[in-house]
């Protein structure tokens, strides 16, 4: 009965390193194909990367057009008209004789 459970043991022991190595392996796998950066999330970063695209070119527009409205307040050779506009709106500077009309943008 003792030589039964020797074998027994010797058999547990050899196989231990085998079956750790093997749940490793496993491990590792299991994250390739499902993990956060696994093979079937790659559709998912397609959607993402096309979101990201779309709100790049927003951004891309709005950029030239906040770049278009820098030039015309440029001290050099400001745009009087935008210029009075700005500064009436800020202030809040109306006189009597005038009538506001706000026009959202």
């Amino acid at each position: 009965m003792a030589a039964g459970r020797r074998n027994s043991l010797e058999l547990i022991k050899r196989a231990a390193w085998p079956a750790v190595a093997l749940l490793i392996i496993a491990n590792f796998l299991g994250y390739a194909i499902v993990g956060s950066n696994g093979i079937l999330s790659w559709g998912d970063y397609r959607r993402q990367k096309e979101q990201k695209l779309v709100e790049l070119a927003s951004l891309q527009q709005e950029h030239v057009r906040l770049a278009h409205r820098a030039r015309l307040l440029d001290p050099r050779s400001a745009d009087p008209d935008l210029a009075d506009e700005l500064v009436r709106k800020d202030l809040g500077l109306v006189r009597p004789d005038e009538v506001v009309i706000d026009i959202p943008q």
